[in-house]
């Protein structure tokens, strides 16, 4: 059995040579060549009955690594082998660099020496059997025995200094996670006795506990961590004026109502979700995965947080643009009822929706330039004001005089002359775009109504565009909230499954 055992050893070693030896371990192939060999070096010590190196350090090993180490026998791994040989490069968590101790680089050196001490026995054994002269020295069982016991001794003792070392970076990589888990805690357990000024900064520390995880784990937003509790106060401020009758003003129809609540809940809403996953997770660290944009879990609530708390920093913490955004929503809410193809394209996120969608905005502004919605114009386009919503450009205020005319050509050539049905008259014009045959008005009196209408409609495309190109970002938000308000948000009515 033993020579069996060692020629076993001789030709995964002669196939690992092939793929470059141990310093070339680069690919699928070189890799499972050396699984191979180090299989064979564990076969080669079981067979010649060598006692194993002591590893009961394994005991101490988090629950991950006691999986991958369930005993003590020797368990040769080739990304242990990997990292010993490559023993300066750095570990990479979560951003932060860390590198393997002084001890650990001197176990990873021994072991180096003593698999290249293996290496040359066992080359010295191929040459000398194709040495046809018999002068060349073999291999003897001592001289093979004595490489393996060492190599055993530098392989447990390297393995517990490494291993030891990747539980203490895990740990600290996990620690983001840990405070956040003990920080809602703590709020969850102050919640019955404590003031109100208590709460509000041990809630305003879980925030910022959540920022960072958001900065270091979310990669698929932007990973902000600058979105403070003051978005959340906001929120819960909004929600409470939604229920009081005493701000009825703020929110003048229950379909401005309805939009405001939607932003201020998603906002709580998100963060309640973020704690009820602390929660769950605090049960279960271990298996947080030290890279923490690992965990699927952790990364879906960040990108609901980050998502309702980015329009609750723009939208929900300002009262006045949320009333403008609102009163917008309403009037886009009534425009549906007079042009029931703008619901269809708001009820299937039509992609020409996304093209009238602007026209609409501008329309609504041109239509009442001194009204709440006028604020939500002025953050997308501030360079067309001075200062406050009610002081914009002479373009704009042309553009509010051009609607006023076209309004009034289409009263007075009306079948019935009256300004709702003119009124919608130019929303639908303003939805379906090309001509304006399709407007109610009398023969003698159409070429001036087409010429006034068509002009408001050029000018109206001009601003559409301004609108989309001058902050692109920033309308696609707004567009973006428009859609969400209008069909109604996403329905939370379902919990989750638990993920890491």
């Amino acid at each position: 059995a033993e020579p069996a055992a060692f020629m076993g050893l001789c030709g995964s070693h002669r196939n690992l040579l092939r793929h470059g030896g141990l310093s070339e371990i680069a690919d699928e192939a070189a890799s499972a060549a050396c699984a191979d060999y180090l299989a064979d070096i564990d076969k080669v010590s079981r067979v010649f009955c060598l006692e194993v190196a002591p590893r009961s350090y394994r005991a101490g090993f988090s629950a991950n690594y006691r999986a991958l180490f369930p005993d003590n026998s020797r368990l040769y791994r080739v990304d242990v082998l990997e990292t010993s040989l490559d023993r300066h490069s750095a570990i990479w968590v979560n951003g932060e660099k860390f590198e393997l101790s002084a001890e650990a680089l001197q176990h990873a050196e021994a072991l180096q020496h003593a698999l290249f001490g293996l290496d040359r026995l066992l080359e010295r054994w191929h040459i000398a059997r194709q040495d046809e002269t018999g002068v060349a020295p073999g291999v003897s069982r001592p001289e093979l025995v004595s490489v393996l016991k060492s190599l055993d001794v530098s392989w447990a003792k390297f393995e517990c200094s490494y291993i030891g070392e990747l539980i203490a970076i895990e740990g600290r990589a996990r620690q983001l996670v840990v405070r956040a888990v003990e920080c809602e805690g703590v709020l969850r357990a102050m919640h019955k006795s404590s003031s109100a000024e208590e709460l509000r900064v041990v809630e305003r520390r879980l925030v910022q506990l959540i920022g960072s995880m958001n900065a270091v784990a979310n990669f698929k937003c932007k990973g902000r961590d600058d979105l403070g509790h003051d978005i959340l106060e906001s929120a819960r401020r909004v929600l409470r004026r939604c229920d009081d009758s005493r701000y009825a003003s703020s929110y003048a129809t229950p379909a401005a109502r309805d939009a405001a609540r939607t932003l201020a809940m998603e906002v709580v809403s998100s963060y309640d979700g973020m704690r009820a996953y602390l929660r769950h997770v605090g049960a279960c660290i271990e298996r947080v995965d030290p890279h923490l944009c690992s965990n699927a879990g952790l990364v879906a609530h960040l990108v609901e947080w980050e998502t309702s708390w980015e329009v609750g920093a723009r939208y929900v913490r300002d009262a006045a643009l949320l009333e403008g955004l609102c009163d917008l929503v309403a009037e886009i809410k009534s425009a549906q009822t007079a042009a029931p193809v703008l619901a269809c394209m708001f009820e299937d996120v039509d992609v020409e929706l996304f093209w009238v969608l602007p026209r609409i905005v501008m329309l609504f502004y041109a239509a009442s330039p001194g009204s709440r919605r006028a604020e939500l114009v002025r953050s997308l386009l501030p360079h067309r004001f001075d200062g406050s919503a009610l002081c914009c450009s002479d373009e704009l205020r042309s553009l509010s005089e051009l609607y006023g005319k076209a309004l009034q050509s289409l009263k007075l050539s009306g079948d019935d002359g009256s300004k709702g049905s003119a009124w919608r008259s130019l929303v639908r014009r303003a939805i379906l775009g090309g001509t304006g045959k399709d407007l109610p008005h009398s023969a003698s009196a159409e070429s001036d109504t087409d010429k006034v209408v068509e002009d408001l409609m050029r000018d109206l495309e001009r601003w559409s565009l301004e609108l989309q190109r001058h902050c692109p970002e920033d309308w696609n938000q707004c567009s973006a909230v428009l859609v969400h308000c209008l069909t109604g948000g996403v329905s939370t009515d379902v919990a989750p499954k638990f993920v890491v």
